[in-house]
């Protein structure tokens, strides 16, 4: 699946990437998501993981995609650059979890503020309205504003807070966790 994205993202008034495409994630990416997944590792909280990741150990992460069903990956370029990934996984392992997904969305430390996360959730959740999904859920550690804002803008409400629940860099960490109900596309 193929989108381009060119000239303004009228819903976010601000210039777009130009040749902005949002495809299908493949595994000739992973180099390039391990790079900005490993950025957020390394200089912020967003991520709970604590030490840097290699591609050898996300490909179990990628082998969890398909190209249908509820998780999914879709994957942000522009020419052969990776901007950024925007990923639906299982929330839970229990069959009672299996209509809810949650969400993730990485972009590049270079290229934010761009609209990239806001053309990757628009394909993410158009193609999740399709598949057997009722809830998808987003776990943002705070503070993280401008991605509580990106899920508010598509439609996510505030479900809780656990404060202070995880431990990174020394501190705790605190999460807000968001959901959005998906009735089906028509």
């Amino acid at each position: 699946m193929m989108r381009p994205m060119v000239g303004r993202d009228r819903e976010a008034g601000r210039r777009a990437v130009d040749g902005l495409v949002v495809r299908t994630g493949r595994k000739d990416d992973l180099p390039e998501l391990v790079r900005i997944y490993n950025h957020y590792v390394t200089h912020s909280i967003i991520t709970f993981d604590t030490q840097p990741v290699t591609v050898e150990s996300r490909l179990q992460w990628f082998e969890r995609f398909s190209d249908t069903g509820p998780h999914q990956l879709f994957v942000a370029t522009t020419g052969d650059r990776v901007l950024g990934c925007a990923s639906s996984s299982p929330y839970r392992t229990h069959p009672a979890f299996d209509q809810t997904v949650e969400l993730g969305v990485y972009v590049d430390p270079d290229a934010r503020a761009a609209g990239i996360g806001s053309a990757l959730y628009r394909t993410l959740i158009e193609t999740l309205r399709s598949q057997p999904v009722h809830v998808a859920l987003a776990g943002i550690a705070l503070p993280n504003d401008a991605s509580v804002a990106l899920h508010r803008k598509f439609g996510f409400t505030d479900v809780g807070t656990f404060e202070e629940y995880a431990t990174k860099n020394g501190g705790y960490i605190s999460s807000v966790w968001m959901q959005l109900r998906l009735p089906p596309s028509r």
